[in-house]
């Protein structure tokens, strides 16, 4: 249940919910820096987070080592190694490879509903309660403090703080899933989060000027 809690609270959905609020709320400018907090969020998930979710049935050994079985790091490893070579795919590799990166959305959303129908309220209403606080209330109040130790301004500043206040990543209930964490609590903690997510977005966006 730590494992959960903790990958549940440290994880936001910067993706297909944050980046788009972002775009639409402060610009292109915005969704630049939006961009990248995408991108270290995913960095983390599939490194950091692994190993938390790891921990909750396998000891350090074994957690670091599934490191190892996770796909992602060795796409961002080839990718970087295209990118520094200047290399590019094969057309039909490309076209695969994008039909499959624009199908990775729905599928997850699809695969988070199917996840919907095995939530067990019984026992965890306590920790839903705690997570979403800590994701929708505690995550952005943080972040305004670091972003002043930062000297963040303008998109950044805007694109950071909302970024914060989103609710826990569906890639969450997918990590835990694989690693038998509480995926019916990390699946709650999405649900509601992602429910309650208005309430606590629309006032940060007033404060943030959108």
């Amino acid at each position: 249940m730590l494992a959960a809690v903790l990958l549940t609270s440290m994880f936001m959905n910067a993706g297909n919910y944050g980046m788009p609020l972002v775009n639409f709320a402060f610009g292109a400018e915005a969704l630049v820096f939006a961009g990248l907090m995408f991108v270290a969020m995913n960095l983390l998930m599939n490194s950091v987070g692994i190993v938390i979710a790891s921990l909750g049935t396998s000891d350090l050994r074994k957690s670091l080592l599934n490191l190892f079985k996770i796909p992602a790091i060795y796409a961002v490893l080839l990718g970087v190694l295209f990118l520094s070579l200047g290399w590019e795919l094969p057309k039909p590799v490309d076209r695969t490879v994008e039909i499959l990166g624009n199908a990775a959305i729905p599928c997850m959303l699809v695969f988070i509903g199917l996840q919907f129908h095995n939530i067990q309220w019984k026992g965890n209403k306590s920790p839903i309660m705690l997570v979403s606080a800590l994701r929708l209330v505690a995550s952005p109040v943080i972040a305004l403090g670091i972003s002043h130790f930062f000297h963040l301004q303008g998109p950044a500043l805007q694109a950071g703080i909302i970024e914060s206040g989103m609710p826990s990543a569906v890639l969450t209930t997918v990590v835990a899933t694989e690693f038998d964490v509480e995926p019916s609590f990390v699946s709650a903690v999405v649900f509601v989060t992602t429910l309650l997510s208005p309430l606590t977005l629309t006032p940060l966006l007033y404060y943030m000027g959108a």
